[in-house]
């Protein structure tokens, strides 16, 4: 694996099945799913969720990144299964489908603190098994377009998205024009209605890799057990 990540990902179930099908990748078996028909949308499904694909239905925890020199996969591994075993399971009311800058995602309902206080967390403890950002990572986070406080957190942990500018959020679609917009979020909306979990709870934490072809994959889910 290339680079790793700490991500959300739900357990086998409804959910999990109905979001793979969503994006057409199954990151826990990494297999390709068929993706259900969205009418009168130009490139269909496929096209709108390309992007989005190949890291898998999703919630970031921490952010991708190259694992530092000294440590192996197997240390990452085991450190966040001890990390995981020192946390407490996080519920929240429920999730909601919103349009996020263009791009369709599923939020957490209610008071998202306790989940934003765990993912710092996570980012601070694993932090020293992250490489430093190259140069050519650095500038693909467009530091120009960031906050002080932005830049800031992309030099310390090299991700800007995280402590008090981090939101959790679950990714349906690439970035979307205004007419696919209102298709895809109806088809989403009837996709996911039965089965979005009431409450939303994040009871493990998921280590994830990125292969040689950037198709992330499911290598270990870490119960929150404090």
């Amino acid at each position: 694996m290339k680079r790793y990540a700490i991500y959300y990902t739900p357990p086998p179930g409804a959910f999990a099945t109905a979001a793979a099908a969503w994006l057409g990748y199954d990151v826990q078996t990494a297999r390709d799913v068929a993706q259900p028909v969205v009418a009168g949308l130009p490139g269909g499904l496929a096209e709108a969720t390309k992007g989005a694909r190949k890291y898998g239905f999703h919630g970031t925890i921490k952010a991708p990144f190259r694992l530092s020199d000294g440590f192996k996969a197997a240390d990452l591994a085991q450190a966040t299964r001890r990390l995981a075993a020192g946390l407490a399971p996080v519920e929240m009311a429920g999730l909601q489908l919103l349009d996020l800058d263009g791009f369709l995602a599923f939020v957490p309902r209610g008071d998202a603190d306790e989940l934003t206080d765990l993912a710092a967390h996570v980012v601070r403890s694993l932090d020293p098994y992250c490489a430093a950002l190259s140069d050519a990572e650095f500038a693909r986070r467009k530091p120009d377009q960031l906050t002080p406080r932005q830049r800031e957190l992309l030099e310390v942990y090299g991700y800007p998205h995280v402590m008090e500018e981090f939101r959790f959020h679950l990714t349906l679609t690439d970035h979307l024009t205004p007419a696919n917009q209102a298709p895809i979020a109806t088809a989403a909306a009837r996709h996911f209605n039965a089965v979005l979990p009431q409450p939303f709870v994040v009871s493990d934490i998921c280590l994830m890799g990125e292969d040689g072809v950037g198709r992330f994959h499911l290598l270990g889910r870490y119960p929150l057990t404090l």
